[in-house]
């Protein structure tokens, strides 16, 4: 019997480290889709989907812990890791405080993403 792929969205403006993101988890065996902003996620019908998600703090537009709070608003227990390239304090008690599984720092090492994941029953 086949295994199903394991699903991922990760929102991140950057996009190297979309595809960086893209090409490690798929060697891992993720299914991932992507999206540059949070809006570009919020249009989509990934939006309602129960899949783990990986969230950047700093985008352009709304950040990903708004995203988070707007998603919980809607209902959805989607298990969120955040991660951000900008980290300090306040920021990483605001990402704990919206309901995170794990707060990651850029650049992180692999390991350090997969172990969230599995945290987070991906």
């Amino acid at each position: 019997m086949a295994t199903q792929p394991r699903g991922v969205i990760v929102v991140d403006d950057d996009p190297g480290f979309l595809s960086s993101v893209v090409r490690l988890l798929s060697v891992h065996g993720f299914q991932v889709r992507t999206f540059n902003s949070a809006e570009a996620l919020l249009d989509s019908d990934a939006a309602t989907t129960a899949n783990p998600m990986l969230l950047d703090i700093h985008l352009g537009g709304i950040s990903g812990i708004e995203l988070q709070r707007r998603l919980a608003a809607s209902g959805s227990s989607c298990p969120v890791i955040f991660m951000t390239a900008i980290d300090d304090d306040a920021t990483r008690k605001e990402a704990m405080n919206a309901g995170c599984i794990a707060y990651l720092k850029k650049p992180f090492a692999p390991n350090l993403l997969l172990d969230a994941l599995n945290k987070a029953g991906a």
